[in-house]
């Protein structure tokens, strides 16, 4: 490891300008925002991606075989066609985030499908929790289909910078062959990588490197429950890899942002009870009544405390008072999970599942019972849940009562607690944005 390889794509080789066709992945989009891709094009790949929305359990089978046919039926018509050769695909994503401009830059390469895990000589990383229901979901479109239709976001450490330095050339030497822009206006770029020289120096730059799985953890396990339900097959069959996007982790335009959690739904909360009952376990100061100013505070406060403090951000979405917290006893966590890595039980989310809501909000404020979460990413979004909306993070509208803000989770974190062998609570990271699908698909056959 890690073992990677071009593979023959199926694309839409005849478009240069792909952006009526190419989608988000399914797992961000909804029923409306499905509808009006194929409203603007009724080739747009989510026809075949996301038979059923939301995709969080297996639908009928009726809908993944109709994706099987519209596969073919593009196949057969020239709206997608298999490449006669392989390739790799370098691939740059221009995009803004946070008030910066950024340019990310990847390639698209097949993996070996291998048990997660650490392994000599690198090894497939996960750092998420996966579901029963969007396993089986992705498990009979990939059956129906015999196609990887979204690539997985995988980081290397790329050290030396080597892999990074290439893309850099490939994209520097010619124009793009596909562009595209998806709805959230990021632009996608693509180089069609066929030179066997330049291949194999790609493949050199990441010998002995570990992957980590940035996004697409149930993708990956699709991935091998597929090959586990093969049996035995050739070395060289296709279904014993798969498709990844790979990002260098000193890749300047990687890109990552925050996970706020929204709670509520608890019977007896107040902002007072709150700060009562967390007083052995943080240490809470007034932020003053701005949450759009929040994050910069807690930003100043961790300067002034060491970067790797943990500072979390607390708004009474009743009143719109904010706040800023600080555990009393340097490792909380200790106690309850010596087993743990440091650098896990010092995640910002951590504190946030195992101290503040299991310590402090269910036997307080819910009778022990589980309390509604929320995930958004932007002060925004928060404030829009705390006003009654739906929008998609989760909990449903009118729920919130409590925001907790937090920063991102550092880069190291992930490599150190994945390299442990641990998993991090739900939502821990969010890398920005997300890979398009429909540049490139892999079929198994």
């Amino acid at each position: 490891m890690a073992n990677v390889y071009p593979f023959r794509a199926i694309t839409y080789v005849a478009k240069s300008d792909v952006s009526e066709l190419i989608a988000p992945p399914y797992d961000v989009l909804d029923a409306a925002q499905k509808h009006e891709l194929i409203g603007a094009n009724e080739h747009n790949i989510v026809s075949i991606d996301l038979p059923y929305v939301p995709a969080k359990d297996e639908g009928s089978a009726e809908g993944y075989e109709r994706s099987a046919e519209l596969l073919k039926e593009w196949l057969e018509d020239g709206t997608l066609n298999r490449l006669d050769q392989p390739a790799m695909f370098a691939y740059r994503q221009s995009f803004e985030f946070a008030g910066n401009d950024y340019q990310r830059c990847g390639m698209a390469c097949c993996v070996q499908t291998v048990p997660f895990g650490p392994r000599e000589g690198g090894g497939i990383l996960p750092h998420e929790h996966t579901f029963g229901g969007p396993k089986a979901d992705r498990l009979a479109l990939m059956k129906a289909t015999k196609t990887q239709i979204s690539p997985i976001f995988g980081l290397h450490p790329d050290e030396d910078g080597e892999a990074t330095k290439l893309l850099h050339e490939i994209m520097d030497s010619r124009h793009p062959d596909q562009t595209g822009t998806t709805p959230d206006g990021v632009q996608h770029e693509v180089w069609f990588v066929q030179d066997a020289a330049t291949i194999e120096r790609y493949t050199t730059s990441l010998a002995g490197e570990d992957i980590f799985v940035a996004d697409g953890h149930h993708r990956y396990n699709t991935a091998l429950n597929y090959l586990n339900e093969l049996g035995d097959v050739p070395h060289d069959r296709p279904a014993r890899r798969t498709m990844f996007v790979l990002v260098g982790m000193n890749d300047p335009g990687l890109a990552i942002g925050e996970t706020h959690r929204v709670l509520g739904g608890m019977a007896t909360y107040s902002w007072g009870a709150f700060e009562a009952a967390a007083e052995p376990y943080l240490s809470i100061t007034p932020a003053g009544g701005d949450p759009e100013a929040l994050m910069d505070d807690m930003d100043a406060l961790a300067e002034e405390m060491g970067d790797d403090a943990n500072v979390l951000g607390l708004i009474d979405l009743e009143s719109k008072d904010c706040f800023m917290a600080t555990p009393v006893h340097p490792d909380p966590l200790e106690d309850d999970f010596p087993d743990k890595p440091l650098a896990w039980r010092q995640l910002d989310v951590a504190l946030i599942q195992h101290l503040i809501v299991d310590k402090i909000c269910k036997p307080n404020f819910n009778a022990g019972n589980d309390v509604k979460w929320a995930f958004p990413h932007t002060i925004e979004e928060v404030i829009r849940i705390a006003d009654g909306d739906e929008t998609g993070a989760g909990g449903g509208a009118g729920f919130a009562q409590l925001a907790v803000i937090v920063r991102p989770t550092p880069l190291e974190a992930v490599k150190e607690i994945s390299r442990a062998g641990e998993l991090m609570p739900q939502k821990s990271t969010f890398f920005y944005p997300k890979l398009a699908t429909g540049l490139f698909l892999n079929p198994l056959q």
